[in-house]
Order: C-alpha cells, then sequence, then structure tokens
C-alpha cells in the first residue's frame, strides 16, 4: 500500500510543479493547451488538486500531526473536487458579451 500512497504523493508533487509554472507564466502542457481558454483558473485548479494529493499522502506516512479521520476524508476531498471543478472551468468558452446592451 506504501507504493501507492508513494506514487500519490509524486503525482501531487508534479501537479503542484505544474499549476505553479502555469501562474507564473502561462504555459500549460500540450495536450491540454487547445481546450485551456482561463490559464489562471487551471493553475490554482491543478494546485488545490496537488496540494490534496500531498497532504493526503503525508497524513498517511504520519508526517504530519494526526488529525481526525472525518477531517482529512472531508478535507481531502474538498480540496480535490474543488480543483477539479477549477480545471473544468477553465476550458468553459470565453463569455461573450452581446452588444445589446453596450
Amino acid at each position: 500500500m506504501a507504493w501507492v500512497v508513494g506514487t500519490n504523493l509524486l503525482l501531487g508533487m508534479l501537479l503542484i510543479a505544474m499549476g505553479t509554472v502555469t501562474l507564473r507564466t502561462g504555459w500549460i502542457v500540450p495536450m491540454a493547451r487547445r481546450h485551456v481558454t482561463r490559464p489562471q483558473l487551471h493553475g490554482i485548479g491543478a494546485l488545490l488538486m496537488g496540494a490534496s494529493l500531498v497532504l493526503q499522502s503525508l497524513l498517511y506516512f504520519g508526517a504530519l500531526p494526526s488529525v481526525p479521520w472525518a477531517t482529512r476524508f472531508y478535507g481531502g476531498n474538498v480540496l480535490l473536487l474543488g480543483g477539479m471543478l477549477l480545471l473544468l472551468a477553465s476550458q468553459l468558452p470565453p463569455l461573450r458579451r452581446s452588444r445589446d446592451h453596450a
């Protein structure tokens, strides 16, 4: 089981690095480049998802102080799903303002 959590930790660190690069430079991995219209949302979503994976892994290995099970579960899911929603929102087409209200 430790190798699964270790892989989770590695993927979380990769997501944090990708989110940081996206926020600092606007660069997005080539596979997602065509779909992303809002790079800032994409970077923040990647950071949230990466933070969730890293925190869950560190709590499993006992590197952080012990917290109740429910806090770990709900906190990790809120970070993970919030990041996923931001990643999805970053791929929505940009809003177009109608000229009738101008």
